[in-house]
């Protein structure tokens, strides 16, 4: 944590910052949590003067017990009715107005004319948040780890129990029950089923329909368990009690070429340029595209170098270049151009001195399962 706030306290000082704001809200944003071990819950606002403790405001009074026991080198207040409507107030009545406060998280639009009456100038500090996620310490990294292997389960189980006539909903909770019981929490799990004969879906989807699982089908996932929010993902697809369609075992076949080719090139000083420039020769070569992302980094949220399907298709890429303890998602998800059939397949990987490292260990490849 001293790291954490000594990182926090360089990124105010660069940007000629005395004070700062960390938000989250509905479980979601990632600062608060990694200044504080608190995963945020209804709503937490961290109020921060450089140089010294925060304050944080919890939101709902029964969620500060808990919030004090597990929060780290801050002070724990009710937020009331809201948390930063609390923080805000607080920081109002300090001796001295801030020059500049720093602002990381999603505050919504209707506060703005609170949060800049508590300060001469507001700045928004998340591209620079991002950036602090970005290089991955040995104890992110062994989290990560136990988030890759609790999503490995997940997907173990899925395989496992998968048969016709199951429910997608059924599915998802044979997968998180692979974690659940040793810690773990569900950061996403998305399916995709549809006929391999008669296709109508690309990709997962995030909410499960209500069609049973049928002799034929070609599933898909995205799975993220998270192990004190770092998570792992891992994607692959799967025929149900059938043998894959040739159409579908092709698809396959050029995103493992895609896969294999992109973790070859990612080693420190490769670019984001160059590993799309390859991708696309082996996916668009093949008469294919993308739909999902092809990369992006992870581990502290959804991070740079995010290449998207227009990305691919101009070949035009961020420009960004891989550095040791980086950790980012390789998923070339091959469709069809006309949207109607694709395969998933990828996993989380870690920039290492020697070139990379898959933090998975759940088998590639096409499985038939299910009978």
């Amino acid at each position: 944590m001293a790291r954490r706030w000594a990182a926090l306290d360089g990124v105010l000082a660069d940007r000629g910052a005395d004070a700062c704001l960390v938000y989250g809200a509905e479980r979601a944003g990632t600062a608060v949590p990694w200044l504080t071990g608190w995963p945020v819950t209804r709503e937490a606002a961290l109020a921060v003067r450089a140089g010294e403790p925060g304050v944080m405001f919890v939101c709902y009074d029964n969620h500060v017990p808990n919030a004090r026991a597990m929060a780290r080198g801050v002070e724990v207040r009710p937020g009331g009715g809201s948390a930063l409507a609390a923080a805000l107030e607080w920081i109002r009545g300090w001796p001295a107005r801030p020059r500049r406060l720093g602002v990381i998280g999603a505050v919504p639009a209707r506060s703005w004319a609170a949060l800049a009456g508590v300060a001469v100038d507001v700045a928004f500090l998340d591209g620079e948040y991002a950036g602090l996620r970005q290089l991955k310490s040995a104890e992110e990294i062994e989290w990560l780890r136990r988030g890759a292997a609790m999503s490995d389960g997940a997907v173990r189980a899925l395989a496992g129990a998968a048969r016709p006539g199951m429910t997608e909903a059924e599915c998802h909770a044979s997968l998180e029950g692979a974690y659940i019981a040793a810690g773990g929490l569900t950061h996403i799990h998305y399916l995709g089923v549809t006929p391999m004969a008669q296709p109508s879906l690309c990709a997962p989807a995030q909410w499960a329909s209500s069609r049973p699982l049928a002799a034929g089908d070609a599933l898909s996932c995205e799975i993220s368990a998270s192990y004190h929010g770092y998570p792992g993902q891992v994607l692959r697809t799967f025929a149900i009690a059938a043998d894959p369609l040739p159409r579908y075992r092709d698809m396959h076949d050029v995103a493992e070429a895609a896969f294999g080719a992109l973790t070859a090139l990612l080693r420190p000083g490769a670019t984001a340029g160059e590993l799309t420039e390859t991708a696309a020769g082996i996916i668009l070569g093949a008469g294919y595209t993308i739909y999902d992302d092809l990369m992006h980094g992870y581990g502290g949220g959804y991070l740079p170098p995010v290449v998207p399907r227009a990305g691919l298709e101009s070949r035009r890429a961020p420009d960004f270049t891989f550095a040791v303890g980086m950790t980012v998602v390789i998923q070339p998800n091959v469709i069809t151009p006309d949207e109607q059939a694709g395969v998933q397949t990828g996993e989380l990987m870690l920039v290492t001195d020697s070139g990379c490292e898959s933090l998975h260990h759940y088998p590639p490849g096409f499985a038939r399962i299910g009978g």
